[in-house]
């Protein structure tokens, strides 16, 4: 969700940076849930052809910034390239920014979840990634 947002959020801008996901437990080639593929349509953003892959050494090293879900996402992190440190955040951290109240939060997985839940997640992560874009 969060790598189809930002890329919504950014049209035109492809050759200023980009984003892509993947996962620290994720493997490759599964692709989005029915209910993400649902909830990111009503936002207008088509995730059907997207597929999962596994978070590598070198897409960390690549990295200029990595925005995960939970702080484990970021210790899993940390543990594969501690040459990382400094460029791993909570995505939740941005929202918090200035009063420090939503800075350690993880923002939880959806999967298995009523499709409800989906849209909740995706109205946080949406917010964050407004954030983020309004920054660059």
């Amino acid at each position: 969700m969060a790598e189809g947002l930002f890329k919504h959020m950014t049209p035109g801008r492809e050759g200023e940076f980009s984003a892509s996901s993947a996962g620290v437990s994720a493997m490759d080639g599964y692709p989005a849930s029915d209910e993400t593929i649902r909830v990111m349509k009503e936002e207008g953003i088509d995730v059907s052809g997207h597929k999962s892959r596994k978070l590598t050494l070198a897409m960390a090293r690549a990295a200029d910034k990595i925005y995960v879900m939970e702080k484990m996402h970021q210790e899993m992190i940390l543990h594969l390239c501690p040459e990382s440190a400094g460029k791993v955040f909570l995505l939740a951290g941005v929202i918090s920014q200035g009063n420090g109240a939503a800075g350690d939060r993880d923002i939880p997985d959806p999967i298995q979840r009523p499709e409800f839940f989906y849209k909740n997640v995706l109205f946080i992560i949406r917010d964050c990634i407004g954030k983020i874009v309004t920054g660059l």
